[in-house]
């Protein structure tokens, strides 16, 4: 079994620390001018209402997750609950979002990186710095998950820290006139914000991937999934109080966080939030590759996937194969696209396979051969109901063939792979 093969080196506050990470990427950066474009002030509801809709899904994974001891997260509920097909679609499709949105937030780090070396944002030197960051965060993922961890704790303190100086200095700043709830927004404008604004909230489902290298993952993922999203709701809040009431041109900002600070700290501030803004995408890089290599992993040990990407390194206890694996596709999908990938799709792929772990709550609570759950969430099954009600609102939301076809041709490439692996295996 998996958890047999790996070391559990992450701790209750590394797991944290991950969670912290792959949420807080590269969206706060960007999206509190685009959510004041289309609703104003009332950009701080949309905040509050992102945090109330993925905090129910949170529950949903807090308890479904205390199931499980091996690597998989989601996969291995799909799998569990509604079998094997659908647990491969889920694995194959969350697959696919870690590698697309490592490529888009790597294409953003070299924009941002092009702040202090303009000629790093472009052609041999674009390839060489891609190459670079993409090599150091596979040579540490194989090296060791304790490594790994201890590279994501510095990148979480890296990237809260400038957040919370800019959130706590720029609330000094703050001009109360700034902040108009006259007319009140249209609801497809508001529910457009709401889904513009879940993309800075998913990724802490990558910390219930990781459980086959978790100390006791049972009782510690709830932990850092609940604490996580506490964290980041506050941080962010406060962001888009001060974003809103420092920097009258908001709505047509860039790079919100950097005009802001450079409205009140000048551009001193402008360049530390342009820091933070790095460190933190390179911990989003860091612990999405931990997140998507493990994947693949999990889906050879269910021999779901050839044997040999499952194999693990025999001095550092690491998938090796799947690490170097994943980390080939993002280096040529990084190379050869730009951050305008569809992130939209990403975000609506996320929330399919959020759907199917809502489902599993409720499913595997009836079933008595079920592993037992180690963390009850009160009201489950309404905490389950709602959320599958919430994704499909915001599913509502999706322009069907822009953003659907994608999502239903990658998942007709699943099912060719799946029945080509089960075939070949005969």
């Amino acid at each position: 079994m998996s958890e047999e093969k790996l070391v559990r080196g992450i701790g209750r506050w590394d797991l944290t620390a991950i969670a912290i990470n792959t949420i807080i990427g590269a969206g706060i950066f960007g999206l509190p001018s685009k959510a004041y474009a289309l609703i104003g002030s009332y950009s701080l509801f949309a905040f509050v209402a992102c945090a109330l809709i993925v905090g129910v899904i949170v529950l949903c994974y807090a308890e479904v997750s205390s199931r499980f001891t091996a690597t998989g997260g989601p996969y291995l509920y799909a799998k569990e609950a509604f079998g094997s097909i659908v647990g491969f679609e889920v694995g194959w499709l969350y697959w696919i979002v870690r590698v697309t949105t490592f490529a888009a937030n790597c294409n953003l780090l070299v924009t941002y990186f092009g702040f202090f070396v303009p000629s790093a944002a472009e052609g041999l030197a674009r390839i060489a710095v891609i190459s670079f960051v993409v090599a150091v965060i596979v040579a540490v993922n194989i090296i060791g998950v304790r490594e790994s961890a201890i590279m994501t704790n510095v990148f979480t303190v890296g990237k809260l820290a400038p957040l919370f100086i800019f959130a706590i200095i720029g609330l000094a700043f703050i001009e109360p006139a700034n902040f108009t709830f006259d007319a009140v927004p249209e609801y497809s404008a508001f529910s457009s914000a709401v889904l513009l604004l879940i993309y800075a909230f998913v990724g802490f489902e990558v910390a219930v991937v990781m459980a086959g290298e978790t100390k006791d993952p049972q009782k510690n993922t709830p932990f850092a999934l609940i604490v996580a999203l506490a964290v980041v709701a506050t941080t962010y809040i406060l962001v888009q109080i001060v974003s809103i009431g420092v920097l009258p041109g908001l709505a047509t900002s860039e790079r919100p966080l950097a005009d802001a600070a450079n409205a009140f700290m000048g551009p001193v501030g402008a360049a530390f939030i342009t820091v933070g803004a790095l460190v933190s995408i390179l911990g989003n890089l860091n612990v999405g590759l931990l997140g998507g290599t493990r994947l693949l992993f999990a889906m050879s040990e269910q021999k779901e996937f050839p044997a040999f990407v499952g194999k693990v390194h025999e001095r550092f206890r690491t998938p090796h194969v799947s690490i170097l694996l994943t980390g080939l596709v993002i280096l040529l999908l990084t190379i050869y696209s730009s951050f305008i990938t569809a992130l939209a799709i990403a975000t609506i792929t996320r929330l399919l396979v959020y759907a199917t772990t809502c489902l599993a709550l409720p499913v595997l609570r009836q079933r008595n051969d079920a592993p037992e759950a180690k963390f009850h969430v009160p009201l489950g099954i309404a905490a389950a109901v709602l959320s599958i009600l919430l994704i499909g609102w915001l599913l509502t939301q999706v322009a069907f063939v822009r953003e659907g076809v994608p999502i239903l041709i990658a998942a007709g490439i699943g099912l060719v792979l799946y029945f080509a692996n089960r075939y070949f295996r005969m």
